[in-house]
């Protein structure tokens, strides 16, 4: 009896790292899931070379903020998106996310208040998203 014939194994299919509008997809998704508050979407393509776009949100405490923060960055880094910067996990009131094209921001409440990016990004034409 002849033996069926070794069937090779497809190579896995390397997506690579997604653009900017799937990162930014990805970060939207994630906070709503993780029921971030008063997300704001700031697209910065054109005005800046620091990224793509900018993203803030809110959450109600130092525990929330580090959860979304920690969710987040799992999330994009299973879609591939790597060397990301982290800044501010230890305290929690402002949490920086450097993914490369799209920034985030995650505050608790009154720190965003009291540092007002949407303001300072205002020529950037803030999006809110529903």
């Amino acid at each position: 009896m002849l033996s069926a014939p070794a069937r090779k194994r497809a190579a896995p299919v390397s997506r690579g790292r997604p653009d900017p509008e799937e990162t930014l997809a990805l970060v939207i998704a994630r906070l709503d899931d993780d029921k971030a508050a008063d997300t704001i979407r700031i697209d910065l393509t054109g005005k800046t070379t620091l990224a793509d776009y900018m993203v803030v949100a809110s959450g109600r405490s130092h525990r929330h903020v580090g959860a979304i923060a920690e969710h987040l960055r799992e999330t994009l880094a299973k879609a591939g998106v790597h060397g990301m910067r982290v800044e501010g996990l230890p305290h929690c009131d402002w949490v920086l996310i450097d993914a490369g094209d799209v920034i985030v921001h995650v505050f608790r409440p009154e720190v965003r208040s009291f540092y007002n990016l949407e303001k300072m990004w205002a020529r950037a034409r803030p999006q809110t998203e529903a």
